[in-house]
């Protein structure tokens, strides 16, 4: 689905493969709540960060925990939005809010249940 994709760029119309190259939880890289979902975009690393009162809403709200699978989708599919509606380019990170995450949440997880299930995640890219 989201972790290795093309999309195309809305202002420039051109064509961006975005790679999903890992996650790193950003409290201890950027003194942040979230988790840094890192992506290649055309060779140039972006970064999604994904608040972790997102884990602690999802947890309350239905029992159920967002996978690291999961958050790669989610961080995916809010880039390439990102990117069709006419991204700023020279930033080289994004934040979602809760909002944001729980929402494409329940996106991403009806995607992936017409399609048979979430595609597991490259080890070692």
């Amino acid at each position: 689905m989201y972790e290795d994709f093309h999309v195309t760029e809305r202002w420039s119309g051109d064509e961006l493969h975005c790679i999903w190259k890992g996650a790193i939880v950003a409290v201890a890289t950027r003194h942040a709540d979230a988790v840094d979902e890192r992506f290649d975009v055309n060779g140039r690393a972006l970064w999604i960060a994904l608040p972790l009162e997102a884990w602690v809403q999802q947890k309350s709200l239905t029992g159920k925990v967002i996978t690291d699978q999961i958050a790669a989708q989610i961080a995916g599919r809010f880039l390439k939005q990102l990117i069709e509606e006419g991204y700023d380019s020279r930033r080289e990170i994004f934040t979602m809010t809760v909002a944001e995450v729980l929402s494409l949440l329940d996106a991403v997880v009806a995607e992936a249940r017409e399609l048979g299930g979430m595609p597991t995640l490259p080890v070692g890219v």
